[in-house]
Formats: C-alpha cells, structure tokens, sequence
C-alpha cells in the first residue's frame, strides 16, 4: 500500500496572518514600500460567546477591529489582523522565541533593494548583506524590520543555491514557480 503524506488535496501556502498595532501605519509600509496591492477588508468581530476563543484561541471577549488582505508579486497573500485585546498584547517575539518568525522576499537585485529600504528611512539589520554557505551558497540575505517590529528577510540568489545542483527536489522559487 502506496499512502500519500499529509493533508489530502493541500495546495501550498494561501496566505500568511499577522497583528499589528496600527492599520494605517501597516498599510502605509506595506503599499508604499513592499509594494503591496490591497485587494479587500472585513469590519470587525466581535462575540458575546466562547467563538473567539474556540476558532482564533484568543480571550473570548477580544474584538478583531479590522482585517484587510494585501497581494504582493507571486507569493502568499497576507492578512493583516488589527486587535482590539481583552487580555493585553504580548510583545513581538524575536526569532530566537517560541512563535518567532519571519517573512523572506525574494529579489533579483538584493543591494537595489536594500537601498530602496534605507532611503525609505527602513531599519536595514546589519551594514551589508550576508553571503549564505554550504548548501545554500549562492545566496544572499539581509534582515529589516517593519515599523511595528516584525522582522522580514530580502533573499537573492539569481545564479541558484548550491544543493540545487544535486538535488532531485528544489525549494520552491517565487522568480520559478513552474519549477
């Protein structure tokens, strides 16, 4: 017997969530300096019963203000979540924390890109990029943080990473996602 692994007619990524502090300050950063397109909004949630803790795990009388969907080039969409907490709002986590994450974009040019965020007045994280080694040589990385803390990654590697030339399956490539 041949079982499939996994989730039966999973897909890929849809879209990524995230909470932020400030909507306006969020859509500003994400449309004038990722590059993001808004595609649509939901108004708030809010409910008298146990739904909030149930479905999203958060205190039951905490109150989704807003949420708006953002599109950005070939990739997961993001929902981007603005909270109005019953229990307080714990601070972002950094990387090294238990739910610390980030978000990698990939681009063609990796030093045009880090000069579009710095003339942006972006926190740029660190004075120049980082060259990756082993199996991912072949590309290059550098950190920068939004407004409200959340850490993202600019990624390039146009000649490809070392594994791929060995390799029978590759990561997935936004620059190839027929590959």
């Amino acid at each position: 017997m041949n079982a499939r692994r996994g989730i039966p007619g999973i897909r890929g990524t849809d879209h990524i969530g995230f909470t932020v502090p400030d909507l306006e300050e969020a859509h500003a950063f994400l449309v004038d300096v990722l590059g993001c397109d808004e595609i649509y909004r939901l108004g708030a949630k809010r409910s008298d019963d146990d739904w909030m803790r149930t479905h999203l795990g958060v205190h039951p009388r905490t109150v989704i203000s807003e949420i708006r969907f953002y599109r950005l080039g070939n990739g997961a969409n993001f929902e981007v979540f603005l909270y109005e907490s019953a229990d307080g709002q714990s601070p972002q986590p950094r990387n090294s924390d238990i739910g610390g994450y980030h978000i990698a974009f990939y681009v063609d040019d990796l030093d045009a890109a880090v000069d579009h965020l710095r003339g942006q007045g972006v926190e740029v994280m660190g004075d120049a990029p980082t060259a990756s080694r082993q199996s991912a040589e072949g590309q290059r990385w550098i950190y920068f943080r939004a407004p409200w803390g959340l850490q993202f990654e600019l990624v390039s590697f146009p000649g490809g990473k070392a594994y791929e030339k060995t390799a029978d399956r590759h990561l997935w490539h936004p620059a190839h996602p027929e590959r």
